[in-house]
């Protein structure tokens, strides 16, 4: 897509930290870092979320998370790593191409504030029935 940012990352036109490629993915330094080592993950081919990815770029995306989460722990030795995907401007996705970040969190790091909630407990009808919805949705 010629106006996607992502695009021309991995077209070259714009410059990044690569740290990965593959035939299917291209993974890379974010430029607004929520903790040192946050990395990109993005398929090559353009798919907006979640709902439009093809599965077989979405697996090749999660194989490289597992690799590039390896590499993570041998050189930083980050205490976790939080992988956060977003879909829908609803929920702050800021560029509209489908892309995983891996957030690590290392020991003079800041908590990762998005880990973190409190537990509440729901209302079970509520949940029982909002999991039937999805369910009946499924078949």
């Amino acid at each position: 897509m010629s106006d996607c940012i992502f695009c021309k990352i991995i077209q070259g036109e714009i410059p990044s930290v690569k740290i990965y490629e593959d035939d299917c993915v291209f993974a890379f330094m974010d430029i607004n870092p929520i903790s040192t080592g946050h990395t990109l993950i993005i398929p090559k081919m353009h798919a907006e979320n979640i709902w439009e990815i093809p599965e077989a770029d979405l697996a090749a995306i999660h194989v490289a998370s597992k690799k590039i989460a390896q590499a993570m722990r041998n050189a930083l030795d980050p205490l976790g790593v939080a992988a956060l995907q977003l879909n829908g401007r609803g929920v702050n996705q800021l560029v509209m191409h489908y892309h995983l970040h891996l957030i690590p969190r290392t020991a003079e790091g800041p908590e990762i504030a998005l880990t973190k909630w409190d537990l509440i407990p729901g209302n079970m009808a509520a949940i029982q029935k909002t999991g039937e919805k999805i369910a009946a949705a499924l078949r």
